[in-house]
């Protein structure tokens, strides 16, 4: 199984912590070594980094771990292969144009036939279950809306979508449009939100801490979502099984 990161803040926040963690388990703590990726919001736009080698001995991932990239929302990835081979194309998050803006999408799971399912405009580049599926949510939000909907009806559309694949496998997603980051389970997925007054935290998988009193502003709020806690002294919650999650400005919403 694949590993998920998600990264929602009510201002520009640096993720490499979280990322550190995450990339060690690409390969050194975990073994997810079939390539990893990540991708940073900017606005409309999303930043992606992805490399098929494994993001424990990748040197565009050490090179982000030392880059102070900021984004309000970040989705990474770190890939076991199971359907498609070890590729580049093959690597999530996913990035598709739809009503002029770069939605992202992350998945850990299997699904059963969804190679059968129809698709129109968009068209996979790589061979994963993954990205067909993808593929088929983003052509039904463009059949369905002309354009950007407002969030609440794209939450709603999403969510029906989400279980419509979700009756397939395993479905743990984490997709964004740049104004929200979603999530959606059928098996694990834990956030934590992490606000005044800051604490101290210490990674699992490195022997890494940080006081987040120290780089922070009180005004902070940040929702950080993985597959399996990232630190050993915080208070982790599991997302509800089979709903849609919504984080706003550091907010499940």
């Amino acid at each position: 199984m694949c590993e998920l990161l998600g990264m929602n803040a009510n201002v520009p926040t640096d993720i490499r912590f979280s990322f550190a963690a995450l990339a060690r388990r690409g390969g050194g703590t975990g073994p997810h070594r079939d390539g990893w990726g990540i991708a940073f919001y900017e606005g409309r736009g999303a930043r992606t980094f992805h490399d098929p080698q494994p993001s424990a001995h990748s040197e565009i991932a050490r090179l982000l771990r030392d880059y102070p990239l900021k984004s309000e929302i970040v989705i990474a990835h770190v890939r076991r292969a199971n359907r498609g081979k070890v590729a580049l194309e093959n690597t999530h998050p996913f990035t598709r144009e739809i009503w002029g803006r770069a939605f992202t999408f992350a998945h850990n799971g299997q699904l059963k036939g969804v190679k059968k399912w129809p698709l129109g405009l968009y068209q996979p580049i790589g061979a994963t279950d993954s990205e067909h599926a993808f593929c088929w949510l983003a052509g039904q939000l463009r059949e369905r809306f002309a354009s950007l909907p407002a969030p609440a009806v794209l939450d709603r559309a999403l969510e029906a979508l989400c279980l419509e694949l979700a009756r397939l496998g395993v479905f743990n997603v984490l997709l964004s449009e740049g104004r929200s980051l979603y999530a959606f389970c059928t098996k694990t997925l834990f956030y934590i939100v992490r606000k005044a007054p800051f604490g101290v935290a210490t990674l699992v998988d490195e022997d890494l801490r940080i006081d987040f009193s120290q780089v922070t502003t009180p005004d902070d709020r940040v929702a950080v979502i993985a597959s399996n806690p990232l630190t050993r002294d915080e208070v982790w919650s599991q997302l509800p099984l089979g709903r849609l999650s919504v984080f706003r400005g550091g907010v499940l919403v």
